[in-house]
């Protein structure tokens, strides 16, 4: 899609004093080829860019905006949170009660620590596992991501069970090298890697739902397998809810698939939007966070009032009776329009969903089961489709390996009108044979 004047000239802009361009590297449109689009305003389902234009959007700042984008009641909240005061470095009642709402709503979490982002949350997490066991290594899955901290940017070595290699400049061999990736919904590696480094590994951290190799649900029995080990051998098990977080389901993916892990870590959905992560667990784990342990985890920010109120609000809508089941049908809608489409038009395509969290594949392959079928899937094909679909005034993330969002802002014109462009671009895409 070719952009107006004014967007180059914003991007040119941009690229002066900001590396690529961009504040976080996914917005490069370096996986769909093009110039990012520069977003002015948003409310509701739609993104409004500097030229007016307006977007149906799926990417809903990365999950957060379950309640669409500026919600009235969000946007309250957060205007009389300012008008208190924007950051006291020091207790406020807000965290009390955010904290109460997030540990009965996910029962596994009975003391929580407030954050600044997702990544902070599982780093910390990572470290508290080895200050609990006093052990070093930490199991992490193949296409899962966590955030960018030095232990969980690393790939497999050449072998299954062979030690971790860096995937970013600037990681110390040394911290890799304690760092285990494993095959996502590979049973039989967690447990011949547990037979083999058992009483070295720490933790074990996944995302329940892989969200970040565009999305991969859990095979029966692989969370439990995980549970299982991590009981055998004293191993913390943490479950990454950043993205699945109270989005898969009131209680998340950890309610969805009824296991229970030691540690969970949360993301910006708990603050509806701004910037606010969390982890929390058992008890006698997170007893050993200072001050009253000798894990260190600190933030001024941590607990920021305006992310706090701005959480509590949220959870109200949340927490009404219908909220998941009116979600949830609004994903069937679209999922099943789009699915419909593609197949009018003889392009091979599947979906795939849990709650308010999608993939889009472009394949024939019958299941979607782990990171190396996610690799079949032809980023060609989704290249043309994502810039037919934002030329059309439809936003999904622009790259093949993202999940989608829906929130429940989105109406039935919303997603009539998605299927109708889908209907337009999937007919091109037969035409050139892609």
């Amino acid at each position: 899609m070719s952009l107006s004047p004014k967007q180059e000239q914003l991007f040119k802009q941009a690229s002066k004093h900001i590396p690529g361009g961009v504040n976080s590297p996914v917005r490069a449109f370096n996986g769909v080829g093009g110039t990012p689009v520069f977003i002015e305003k948003a409310k509701g389902a739609y993104l409004y860019d500097v030229d007016g234009k307006r977007y149906v959007d799926y990417v809903g700042s990365w999950g957060p905006m379950i309640l669409g984008h500026a919600h009235p009641d969000i946007i309250a909240a957060v205007q009389k949170a300012a008008e208190d005061g924007l950051s006291f470095g020091a207790p406020t009642v807000y965290e009390t009660t955010l904290a109460d709402i997030i540990c009965e709503i996910m029962p596994s979490i009975e003391m929580v620590r407030m954050t600044n982002s997702g990544t902070e949350a599982t780093m910390t997490a990572i470290r508290l596992a080895r200050g609990y066991t006093g052990r070093d290594k930490i199991v992490k899955f193949e296409g899962c991501y966590h955030g960018h901290s030095d232990s969980l940017l690393v790939k497999a070595g050449s072998g299954m069970l062979t030690l971790g290699e860096p995937t970013s400049k600037g990681v110390p061999a040394d911290f890799a090298k304690h760092t285990i990736t494993l095959p996502y919904n590979d049973i039989e590696a967690v447990k011949a890697c547990f037979a083999k480094f058992g009483d070295e590994i720490a933790g074990v951290i996944v995302e329940p739902i892989a969200g970040n190799m565009n999305l991969v649900k859990p095979i029966v029995g692989f969370l439990e397998t995980i549970r299982e080990q991590c009981d055998a051998y004293k191993a913390v098990f943490i479950i990454d809810e950043v993205m699945t977080g109270f989005r898969v389901a009131l209680g998340g993916a950890q309610a969805l698939y009824n296991v229970k892990p030691d540690l969970t870590t949360l993301g910006k959905i708990i603050g509806a939007g701004l910037p606010v992560g969390a982890f929390g667990g058992k008890r006698e784990i997170m007893e050993c966070i200072a001050p009253l342990g000798g894990v260190y985890q600190a933030g001024t920010l941590s607990g920021n009032p305006l992310a706090m109120r701005a959480g509590i609000r949220m959870f109200e809508h949340l927490r009404q009776p219908n909220f998941y089941v009116d979600l949830n049908a609004k994903m069937t809608k679209l999922l099943n329009g789009l699915q419909q489409a593609a197949d009018a038009a003889g392009v091979p395509f599947r979906t795939e969903h849990a709650g308010g969290l999608f993939g889009m594949y472009f394949t024939d392959q019958p299941e979607i089961t782990s990171f190396e079928h996610i690799l079949k899937c032809n980023a060609d094909a989704f290249r043309l489709f994502f810039h037919g679909m934002l030329k059309r005034g439809v936003n999904f993330a622009p790259a093949a390996y993202e999940a989608g969002f829906i929130s429940i802002a989105h109406s039935d014109e919303d997603i009539e009108f998605t299927i109708q462009a889908a209907t337009e671009v999937f007919a091109e895409m037969k035409a050139a044979e892609v």
